[in-house]
């Protein structure tokens, strides 16, 4: 296709909403015990690691600032940093290509996989090609892509889905990888055990002759310089090197937003992304390159699929500030508590509360804005200052306005509402409303909760406990206080 001027695309949806919304998927993960102590046990262990590695910098607080400024100026200039970026890699050799949306991107990258004869692909981890489905795009072509990175190779073994945005198999333990590993890879050890050393070498065994005999390599970028045209990848494992390297032809699919001005730029996010992510100083590869190199075509797919949509709303575009850390997600109580698989989205937690639905429209992922407590810690660690919580009652705001337009049924909830703001501004009405409602006392079933509600009272408890009133209401203990103070 052309290239178009910005802003250019309609929304797309691709891996961005699942068949469930978040209160009906929800209660099934909540039952999972097994995945609430893994999710638990990782969790806690990265939120420690990254509490390190954060805590050895003096200027952290400059730094999330600066990362914040420059992720700005990007979407405020993200036309100009496009073009720079495009003239950039076309003059070192590289093809730029520009999708709309997830279809048009899968059939670039199909076209150009079948261009060269493939009938296989190695990948590096990568959100974007998640996001738009790539893997099933390519095998109703008749293309099998292979994931080399360890926990995306689990999953992808396993027939299940990414869970976490840096660690897509968070919701597996050791003993379930093996049996994966067991019953789905060729040639492994049958005395295979549960230890990570020896699950990594069984993957490294696995993928070995995929780095070799396969010509063609798919991959995301962390973050491209428009300055120079170079684009880089930061891992852990070494395999996004092996797929970078040896295969004839490199496509890389990239969400517009990634681009950073200059290479001083890029001096900061490679100090708080290691440490936001994984909780290092510094990741183990950092990948760079620029253009196409001897021996190796190149092409860059540029992704929009709802982003420049995104970008037309002030209050929600800092979204698209994110460097997939996921930092967000490992302090989140609500994800720790039923996972990533509950949010029907390739971007779970906190980021994929705000993310997911301004990608879509929020008509198509209307519960995700209120997956959440509001409880700030989000934005406390995020390394480039998204003010989640705020954003997420800006589109909760934006769900209950569409509701109250859209239809007639929507009438008696649009009501309710405008009672209660009513009742809740007049303190003498509250005061009775919440007195009324101690007979809710004689429905606790356990642990001082109610878990279930008569009538349309019962939407709330379908989805969470209702905690019991307090015996006394603050109201009344401080009237006694002040009573006792004279």
């Amino acid at each position: 296709m052309t290239r178009p001027s910005i802003p250019f695309a309609p929304r797309g949806v691709g891996h961005l909403r699942g068949e469930e919304s978040f209160p009906d998927a929800a209660p099934g993960a909540l039952g999972n015990e097994q995945q609430r102590v893994n999710l638990r046990r990782a969790t806690a262990t990265i939120r420690g690691k990254r509490g390190s590695a954060v805590g050895e910098l003096p200027d952290w607080l400059e730094l999330r600032s600066a990362a914040a400024a420059i992720k700005d100026d990007v979407l405020f200039n993200l036309e100009k940093y496009l073009l720079e970026l495009e003239e950039n890699i076309t003059t070192r050799g590289g093809t730029v290509h520009w999708a709309r949306d997830a279809n048009e991107a899968n059939d670039i990258v199909a076209g150009i996989v079948e261009a060269v004869g493939a009938r296989e692909v190695v990948k590096v981890k990568s959100m974007a090609t998640q996001e738009i489905g790539l893997n099933e795009a390519l095998a109703e072509r008749g293309i099998h892509a292979h994931e080399t990175d360890l926990a995306e190779l689990i999953v992808q073994l396993g027939r299940d889905w990414p869970s976490h945005i840096l660690v897509p198999a968070i919701h597996r333990n050791r003993s379930e990888i093996r049996e994966i590993f067991l019953r789905e890879m060729s040639g492994v050890d049958p005395n295979l055990t549960n230890d990570p050393k020896v699950l990594a070498e069984a993957s490294r065994r696995y993928l070995r002759e995929k780095f070799l005999a396969t010509s063609v390599a798919i991959s995301g970028a962390n973050f491209a310089v428009a300055e120079t045209g170079a684009l880089a990848i930061i891992e852990s494992e070494g395999n996004g090197r092996m797929c970078l390297t040896l295969p004839h032809t490199l496509i890389t699919v990239m969400g517009i937003e990634k681009i950073v001005p200059t290479w001083r730029d890029l001096e900061v996010f490679l100090q708080v992304l290691p440490r936001s992510a994984t909780g290092e100083r510094m990741n183990p590869y950092s990948s760079m390159w620029t253009g196409a190199v001897e021996g190796q075509d190149f092409h860059l797919v540029l992704l929009d699929n709802g982003r420049t949509a995104t970008l037309g709303d002030p209050h929600g575009r800092a979204a698209l500030r994110c460097i997939r850390c996921s930092a967000c997600l490992n302090v989140c109580p609500v994800y720790e508590r039923v996972g990533g698989h509950a949010y029907g989205s390739v971007y779970p937690g906190p980021i994929g509360a705000v993310l997911s639905p301004q990608l879509t429209g929020v008509a198509d992922n209307a519960s995700l804005p209120f997956a959440s407590t509001l409880c700030g810690a989000c934005e406390v660690v995020c390394p480039v200052a998204i003010d989640i919580p705020n954003m997420l009652i800006h589109l909760r705001r934006k769900v209950v306005d569409e509701k109250a337009t859209a239809a007639l049924s929507r009438l008696p909830e649009v009501a309710a509402m405008r009672i209660m703001a009513g009742i809740m501004s007049r303190p003498r009405l509250w005061a009775g409303l919440v007195n009324s409602l101690r007979w809710t006392r004689f429905l606790e079933r356990s642990r001082g909760r109610v878990t279930s509600l008569p009538g349309p009272l019962s939407s709330w408890t379908h989805s969470r406990d209702l905690p019991s009133l307090a015996r006394k209401s603050f109201r009344s203990t401080l009237t006694e206080c002040e009573d006792f103070d004279q």
